[in-house]
């Protein structure tokens, strides 16, 4: 392992990174959400989806620097007596894990399928590119609440998983065509090239030659769109919560505490959605930051 991150770091991207301090900001402030919340239970000051720990009179207070604030919450809490640090921090791994699940997903399908138009072209990919306009003259917020909404209806009483399911699938479906034409796009081109034609030659299976040699030579703007397709992802599941069509109340998401939060806003309470909100921000802007570095580290014109 050490050895793995020595190569790196001495390889050209690892030396582009020590050098923008941009990326090295970004991604040590995208390290310390991700950590924070993949162990909010360890590192949370309180659990705030726990009904038994909840004080009622502790409702509403103002962060500790405030007259009125307590030290016991340090950036106050909501209308219910959560402690508003905590719950950023159990939200934001919500928000993650739903926004990475999609972007997961999203690139396993649109890579496959624009693997498999660039290269075998034809009828095939004439269907799947038409496919992608018809997904692309819909928003993409608008179709997301469309799958979201009916899978709601189907499932009215749906576990707490099934409902992460659905908002899953919603995201999936509306992000796998930007992987989809990107990648026929770059296939495209290298089918033509010397290396494929002398493995057709050979013998080669079209499927291997797909996985073995055209798909190695197309990951890097997977990767950066990828990057970059995590920040909108969590973004999108944030809108839906805040409509009220994402992840159910027992398990708010940033989108669902920014909602609760916007009913008190100009009652002045403004902590209870401000906090929210700049934590989305924080985190879409650095994930966009290191898809942007990314994207130039992988760019061989700007070597």
């Amino acid at each position: 392992m050490g050895q793995t991150l020595a190569r790196w770091f001495d390889s050209d991207i690892g030396y582009s990174f020590r050098t923008s301090p941009v990326a090295i900001v970004a991604a040590a402030i995208a390290f310390i959400c991700a950590f924070c919340s993949a162990f909010a239970g360890w590192v949370a000051p309180h659990d705030p989806f726990d009904l038994t720990t909840l004080v009622l009179s502790d409702a509403r207070l103002p962060p500790a620097w405030h007259p009125d604030g307590s030290s016991k919450y340090l950036l106050g809490t909501d209308d219910q007596g959560r402690d508003i640090l905590s719950a950023l921090m159990y939200g934001s791994r919500i928000s993650l894990v739903v926004g990475l699940a999609s972007v997961f997903f999203s690139m396993l399908i649109g890579v496959a399928l624009g693997l498999l138009a660039g290269f075998k072209g034809g009828w095939i990919d004439g269907l799947l590119m038409r496919l992608c306009d018809v997904m692309l003259s819909f928003p993409a917020i608008l179709v997301a609440l469309l799958i979201a909404g009916v899978g709601r209806a189907m499932f009215p009483d749906a576990h707490n998983t099934v409902a992460f399911g659905v908002l899953i699938v919603a995201l999936t479906l509306t992000g796998w065509v930007q992987y989809a034409r990107t990648v026929r796009g770059s296939t495209l081109v290298e089918r033509n090239k010397e290396y494929v034609q002398a493995a057709r030659v050979t013998g080669v299976a079209p499927l291997r030659i797909m996985v073995r040699h055209v798909l190695p030579n197309v990951t890097g703007p997977v990767l950066v769109l990828a990057t970059i397709h995590v920040a909108t992802a969590i973004i999108t599941e944030a809108t839906l919560s805040f409509l009220g069509v994402g992840v159910p109340p027992t398990s708010p998401s940033l989108g669902t505490l920014i909602r609760v939060g916007n009913d008190y806003l100009f009652s002045g309470e403004w902590w209870i959605t401000i906090f929210p909100g700049a934590m989305l921000v924080l985190i879409a802007l650095s994930v966009n930051l290191l898809g942007d570095w990314l994207r130039d580290a992988l760019n061989p014109r700007l070597q």
